[in-house]
C-alpha cells in the first residue's frame, strides 16, 4: 500500500469512512472481547493518538513498542510477553475477520493443543494456499515450501498458549509463520475451518473489497 503508508499506519487507512483499526475495534467488542493489546512499530505513535487507551470503544487497550530492533511478528508478541493471558487470541492488524470468537475459543480447548489456527478453502483463489487440512486436522501448515495438496490457507486469527511465547528467543527474530510451521510438524497446531472470507488492506484489491464488505455490513445495521 506505498506510498499511502509512508507517513500513515496500515491500521489508520481510511476504510469505509474512519481508520481501519475503528472497524477491527468494533468488531472485537460485539464479539466480547475486553482487552487488547497492540504491537506496534513503524509510526505506532499515532496508532496510540487515535485510539488511545479504548475507552471510546468500550475497550481497554495496552501498547507493546517493537523498539530499536525489529524481531518480526513472534519476536513482537514476545516483546508483549508480561501482558499476555495463559492463552490469547492472535491476529494482524490489516485483516477483518467476520468470525465468531467464542466458536474459536472452543475448538482450542477441545482441541487441547497448546495452539490454533483457523484455515479457509482458499484454493489458491484470495491468496496462494499454504495448509494441508483434511477431515478436521491440520496436517502441514508451510508458508514457504508449498504444494499442490495445500487447499487452505491461514485465515488470519489463531490462539496461542502462552508457554509458546516464553519458549522464544528474546532477541533473535522470529516470525509467527515459522512457529506456526514447526507447530504443525510437531503435531501441537490444531484447526478450525472458516466458511467466510477474510478481508485485508494489503493490497489494492483487498483494500477495495474490505471497502465495499464494510461498507455493505454498516448499512445493514443502520
Amino acid at each position: 500500500m506505498h506510498p499511502l503508508t509512508k507517513s500513515t499506519p496500515k491500521a489508520l487507512l481510511e476504510v469505509a469512512g474512519q481508520p481501519f483499526i475503528f472497524h477491527q475495534l468494533a468488531y472485537l467488542v460485539e464479539q466480547g472481547i475486553e482487552n487488547v493489546i497492540l504491537c506496534v512499530g513503524y509510526l505506532g505513535n499515532l496508532i496510540e493518538d487515535a485510539v488511545g487507551d479504548g475507552r471510546r470503544f468500550g475497550i481497554q487497550i495496552r501498547y507493546s513498542y517493537d523498539g530499536d530492533t525489529l524481531l518480526g511478528t513472534a519476536g513482537a508478541i514476545k516483546i508483549a510477553y508480561r501482558y499476555l493471558d495463559e492463552n490469547f487470541f492472535v491476529l494482524y492488524g490489516d485483516s477483518y475477520l467476520p468470525i465468531d470468537y467464542e466458536s474459536v475459543q472452543g475448538a482450542y480447548v477441545i482441541g487441547k493443543r497448546p495452539a490454533l489456527m483457523t484455515v479457509f478453502r482458499n484454493l489458491n483463489n484470495l491468496d496462494t494456499s499454504n495448509v494441508i487440512f483434511k477431515n478436521g486436522e491440520l496436517l502441514k501448515y508451510d508458508k514457504e515450501r508449498r504444494s499442490s495438496d495445500m487447499e487452505y490457507i491461514d485465515y488470519g486469527l489463531g490462539v496461542l498458549s502462552k508457554a509458546i511465547i516464553n519458549e522464544l528467543p528474546s532477541d533473535k527474530f522470529c516470525d509467527l509463520a515459522e512457529v506456526y510451521r514447526d507447530l504443525s510438524v510437531q503435531r501441537k497446531l490444531s484447526g478450525l475451518e472458516v466458511f467466510e472470507r477474510f478481508y485485508e488492506i494489503g493490497s489494492p484489491q483487498g483494500m477495495r473489497d474490505t471497502e465495499r464488505f464494510l461498507k455493505e455490513k454498516n448499512r445493514d445495521i443502520q
